[in-house]
Formats: C-alpha cells, sequence, structure tokens
C-alpha cells in the first residue's frame, strides 16, 4: 500500500501545475512568446495525460476497497460475485497502470517528439560500403513511409557501383526523433558482395547519424550574415538541369560555444530544381547543425551519466551487425538476435526499436528510483 501512496503523492503533487499550465496557456502574453507557448503546450498535454492516469488510479483504488466492503458485510451470493469480479478486474489493472505512470513520472527527453536529420554514410569497405548505405536508406524509407512519416532527400553523393557514399535527408512526423534516435551508430554487414568473384564473406560497415531537427526558435542565425552562392546543379535531370542556377551553397561564420572558436560553416543544397526551396533546405540543414553542436554538451552530460545509455552516447559505437549469409542480425547494445533479414531490410525494424526503447526505459526508472 506504500507504494499506491508514493504514486498518489506523486500525482497529487502535479495537480497544482496542471491547473496552472491550463491557465498560463490561455494568457495572451504567452501565445504572443512562441518559444514559452510551444514548450507550455507540450508540458500541458503531458501533464493532461498524467491527470487522466490520476483519474484512473483513484477510480480502480476505490472500486478495490468497495469490493472488500462488500464481502466482508454482504451474504448476497449475486452481490458477492460482482465484487468479486470487480475486485479481480481492478487488482489485475492496477500494476498494469502503476508501470505506466511511473514511466510518464519519468522526464523524457524534450526532443524526442522532434523531426529528424538522418544522414547515412558508407565507410569501411569502398563500393560494398556504399551499396550497405544505400540497401539502409532504403529500408528507412520504407519503414518511415509504413509511420506515415515523409521523408525529403536534400544532400546526395552516389557510390559508383550503386547505394551512396552519403546520403542526408529529412524525416518529419511524429515522435520521429524519439523513434529514430536508435538507429545512430556504426551498422556492419556482413555478406558476399556483388563486386566479389571468389564467393568470399567481406565485412563493410556505413555509418547512421539520427540528428533532431532544429525548429526556428531553438537557434539564433543572424541571417544577414549568411553568404550565398547559387551554382548550376550537375548530373542527370534533361536539358534543364545545367542551364538553370538552382543549386545554393550557404556559408556562415559560428562561434563554438563549447570551444570559443570561431568556424566556418559550409552546406550545399541541391537537391531541387527550385532555388528558394533549395535555399530553405540549406537554412534548415544550418539550424540543425548548429543547434546538434550546442546540444553535444548537454548530450555528452547524459552519456556521462548513463554509462550504458541505449539511444544516446558515441556515434561510432557499432550498433548492430547484420549477416546475410546467415540472415541474421543482432543489435549488440541488447544481445538481440533475430533471422528475419530479408523483412528487417525492408522496413520491419518497429520491434527492435520497442525492445531498445524497453531496455532504455529500464535504465531511466532505475535512475530516478521509481
Amino acid at each position: 500500500m506504500a507504494d499506491n501512496n508514493n504514486i498518489l503523492d506523486k500525482l497529487d503533487g502535479l495537480v497544482a501545475r496542471f491547473e496552472e499550465v491550463s491557465t498560463l496557456i490561455t494568457d495572451p502574453s504567452v501565445i504572443a512568446d512562441q518559444k514559452r507557448y510551444v514548450k507550455l503546450t507540450k508540458e500541458y498535454k503531458e501533464l493532461g495525460d498524467l491527470m487522466k492516469a490520476r483519474k484512473e488510479y483513484i477510480q480502480l483504488l476505490g472500486n478495490i476497497e468497495e469490493a472488500k466492503s462488500i464481502l466482508s458485510n454482504e451474504s448476497d451470493p449475486e452481490m458477492r460475485e460482482m465484487a468479486k469480479e470487480e475486485m479481480e478486474i481492478s487488482q489485475n489493472r492496477l500494476p498494469k497502470l502503476e508501470e505506466e505512470i511511473k514511466l510518464m513520472l519519468v522526464p523524457t527527453d524534450p526532443q524526442d517528439s522532434k523531426n529528424a536529420i538522418l544522414e547515412i554514410r558508407g565507410g569501411a569497405g569502398g563500393d560494398e560500403a556504399a551499396i550497405f548505405a544505400g540497401d539502409l536508406f532504403r529500408m528507412y524509407a520504407k519503414f518511415c513511409e509504413s509511420k506515415g512519416w515523409k521523408m525529403e532527400v536534400s544532400s546526395v553523393n552516389e557510390g559508383s557501383s550503386g547505394g551512396y557514399k552519403e546520403v542526408i535527408c529529412s524525416i518529419s512526423g511524429d515522435n520521429v526523433y524519439g523513434t529514430m534516435k536508435y538507429e545512430s551508430g556504426v551498422h556492419r554487414v556482413q555478406r558476399v558482395p556483388a563486386t566479389e568473384t571468389q564467393g568470399r564473406v567481406h565485412t563493410s560497415a556505413a555509418s547512421v547519424a539520427v540528428l533532431p531537427e532544429a525548429e526556428e526558435f531553438d537557434v539564433v542565425i543572424n541571417e544577414g550574415e549568411i553568404k550565398w552562392d547559387t551554382f548550376r546543379s550537375g548530373g542527370a535531370g534533361g536539358q534543364n538541369v545545367n542551364k538553370v542556377e538552382s543549386g545554393v551553397r550557404l556559408r556562415y561564420i559560428w562561434k563554438n560555444p563549447i570551444t570559443g572558436v570561431a568556424e566556418e560553416i559550409l552546406i550545399e543544397c541541391t537537391e531541387t530544381r527550385d532555388q528558394p526551396k533549395n535555399k530553405e533546405r540549406a537554412l534548415s540543414r544550418l539550424r540543425t547543425f548548429i543547434y546538434d553542436k550546442e546540444h553535444q554538451k548537454y548530450v555528452d552530460d547524459i552519456a556521462s551519466k548513463r554509462k550504458t545509455m541505449v539511444s544516446t552516447g558515441d556515434r561510432s559505437a557499432k550498433i548492430r551487425t547484420y549477416n546475410y549469409p546467415q540472415g541474421r542480425i543482432t543489435d549488440h547494445r541488447i544481445n538481440y538476435t533475430i533471422y528475419n533479414l530479408s523483412a528487417f531490410m525492408d522496413g520491419e525494424i518497429q520491434e527492435c526499436i520497442d525492445r531498445l526503447i524497453v531496455a532504455e526505459n529500464a535504465e531511466r526508472l532505475k535512475e530516478n528510483e521509481l
């Protein structure tokens, strides 16, 4: 019963804050401050979910007490049977709801609800690494499609035998970063490359980086200091590609808050034939780049606190191996192995992500001693 009281105390302590936030989000001065308003509406939704859970929790405890009282004082068999049934239902639901509430009480990563920038680069292994980077890109494209997310490619550097030396795209939708962040790291493939004549298995790698996409009010950029160049996009695409200066190049001098050193950031975007669209995409990538750098300290702080963190930490760590001869995939962070490689490469990666989320949630609960 002590655990019940502990959870109820925590929930009761949030009622006043919920009422305060409910009032604040209707205040015109708060609505005018876009950054604060977005933050408060997010908090309002999270607290609203907790208030709903609190209501159900109190109801369940009440049902159990009422059923106990009936069973102690009532002799009518029908009433006793109904009370027994009610008690069983409530007692079965209670521990599940407690787990849900405990997780809801653990602070979430504020970046989880953001859209994401996905960067895939072929690593060790030359042509085969680029082909594998292309396979990973296709896997994520299929996964995004299944989630109803929108994927837009902003930069591409194709491999000489297919695939990509590098591909960068933005993904927008519901809770994208919170789901995709588990994919950051080095992905290793073991298979016989198409270019191999002797039938030997080779090991290659590709690195995946998933960054939270910065919103306009996350990062302050002095747009007057951006230097823009335009140039003709190269590559296939018919007669007008090389005649129109649709490619854009952005240069921006930015002072790194961690090192204090001024750096020049250079971003090119050639993806569409529409120059304003390319400019907007280049700006979005600049915002994300700066946001990521400024938040790296925050990420490092978390990583140093959580040595076994599933979703944050060393981007150069090997996280998963794709073994084609055995049709096997192993996620090294949670020692999870499955033998459905073709379905996985077709975008069926949710089950693996769910297991990573469970592992991370277990760590978060432990850390917060709930």
